[in-house]
């Protein structure tokens, strides 16, 4: 059995090894081209002249944007830094890393080209807006509430790309994978049983359990300051109560 100093020493590795490597590879994602290139004769082909041709094809049918361009497996993983990880608000800048090891993950996991974007603007949904023509997805991660569900809500009603938000979607489908696999073991349905969550914040799991047939009757939420009712007076910025799902919590 290890010893306390043994487990200390191994919890805190990870993050020693991180202020070795980090500065030493100075970063964890880099941009390779996806053609051979073997000498500026290839630009002809790649750049200019030859590249107008595939510009006037995308022009000519917009959704031949997906053959000619890397669009169809790239996505940005975009954030303002106002909720990272367990360290909160510290910035777009100091959220950076976080960035790129989930670009790294997309790559390494999927094979899919993701893009670290920290935003250093409020407006967030108009920023989006501007850059999506270059990507196929979107990934927003790390943004504060009440904005964590305001701001994906905007995004996915008004792209035509897919919106996630890896912090709620992410997390949320997560346990209500493993929610279905532990009622089949019991053999009991969804629709049937009363679930208790501890925390009712940005994860938003609650609202995934009912879109998957959870009545929200029998959903039976706390947070930092106990359980969500009626009778609750700090719950006006929640999405609970914005979307009249806690009308149908317990006084």
């Amino acid at each position: 059995m290890k010893s306390i100093d043994e487990s200390l020493k191994k919890a805190f590795l990870p993050g020693q090894l991180a202020l070795k490597y980090h500065p030493f590879y100075r970063g964890k994602i880099e941009i390779v081209p996806r053609c051979p290139i073997r000498s500026f004769d290839d630009f002809a082909v790649w750049y200019t002249p030859g590249v107008a041709e595939a510009c006037d094809s995308i022009k000519n049918r917009p959704g031949a944007v997906f053959e000619n361009t890397n669009k169809w497996n790239r996505i940005a993983i975009v954030t303002d830094g106002t909720r990272v990880l367990g360290l909160g608000n510290i910035g777009f800048e100091a959220g950076l890393p976080v960035m790129e090891g989930k670009a790294s993950l997309y790559k390494y996991l999927g094979g899919v080209d993701a893009f670290p974007i920290c935003l250093g603007t409020k407006e967030m949904i108009s920023a989006v807006n501007w850059i999506q023509p270059s990507f196929g997805g979107i990934n927003l991660e790390d943004i504060a509430q009440p904005k964590c569900f305001q701001i994906p809500d905007a995004l996915q009603s008004q792209l035509d790309i897919p919106v996630w938000h890896g912090d709620q979607q992410g997390t949320a489908t997560v346990l209500l994978a493993g929610f279905i696999n532990a009622l089949k073991l019991v053999g009991k349905k969804i629709q049937e049983v009363k679930t208790s969550m501890i925390g009712a914040g940005a994860a938003n799991v609650a609202r995934l359990f009912a879109l998957a047939g959870a009545k929200s009757g029998n959903l039976i939420l706390s947070d930092s300051k106990g359980t969500l009712h009626k009778n609750r007076t700090d719950l006006e910025t929640k999405f609970l109560m914005r979307s009249g799902f806690i009308h149908e919590f317990p006084t």
